[in-house]
This record gives C-alpha cells, structure tokens and sequence, in this order.
C-alpha cells in the first residue's frame, strides 16, 4: 500500500450551501427582488447595447445611382497646343504648375484629354487619360497618347 492509494474511511459529505437548508438562506447572496435575484437569469452583455446604437449602413438614398469616384478634370487639346512646347512630357502635375489644373483637396485631380481643337506639337501623355479622338490626334502630330 502507498500514501497515494489511501482513501478515507467516512468521505465528506457534500453539504447544501444554497437555500433553506444551507448556512446562507434562501435568497443565498443574491440580494432581494429583481432580475439578479431570480434563478435563470440572464443579463444582456453592455457591448450589445452599444452595438444596437451604431449607426448602420442604410444605402446612399437619392445618390444610390451616382458613382463614388470622382469625376476626371476635362482639358482640349487646344489648351495644351498653347501651354506646352514641342517634345514635351504632360503630367497632372505638370498641367497644375501651369495653372490649367487646381488642386481638389489638396490631391492632383484625375486628369482626361478631349479632342476639341487641333495639336501640331509633338507631345506625350504620361499618366492621363485620353478619348479616342484626342490619341489620335496626338498621335497623327507624332507625340505618344
């Protein structure tokens, strides 16, 4: 026989803590009345409540049909025939250090090219849209649409 195979000879009894027959009566610790008193209670978690106040996503209303992205900044091609030389690069931060662009929240603007007017410069987009009348325009002057 070893010390960890003795048992006792009387094993404690299990004694009722709870209700009428236990050392602390019958309403046991719970206080009295109301919802935490009463067996089975459940409490709704605090997070929930401030889940249901939180606003939700309810669709953009009359705006449901209009596009979330910005519309591009149009520019002619006529504006660039005056504004820039023979050869060179156009950028959207090239067209707002000439003026022809403004800053829309402090972001350079999307930028698109038309095809109203005429080009004889040789010029190169980078970076910038171009309608399929202003590419071929630009690419018949010998610049890179």
């Amino acid at each position: 026989m070893q010390i960890n195979n003795i048992k006792r000879k009387t094993p404690n009894k299990k004694r009722m803590i709870v209700a009428r027959g236990g050392k602390r009566g019958k309403t046991a610790g719970r206080g009295t009345k109301g919802q935490k008193a009463r067996a089975g209670h459940k409490i709704r978690p605090e997070i929930r409540d401030v889940i249901k106040r939180i606003p939700k996503m309810r669709g953009r209303g009359k705006n449901s049909n209009l596009s979330i992205q910005e519309k591009a900044v149009v520019i002619n091609l006529d504006m660039l025939n005056k504004n820039f030389a023979n050869g060179d690069i156009i950028t959207p931060n090239r067209l707002v250090e000439k003026g022809l662009l403004s800053l829309r929240n402090g972001k350079v603007p999307r930028v698109k090219i038309l095809g109203d007017g005429e080009i004889t410069k040789k010029i190169t987009f980078k970076d910038i849209a171009a309608s399929a009348q202003a590419r071929e325009k630009v690419q018949k002057a010998g610049g890179i649409a």
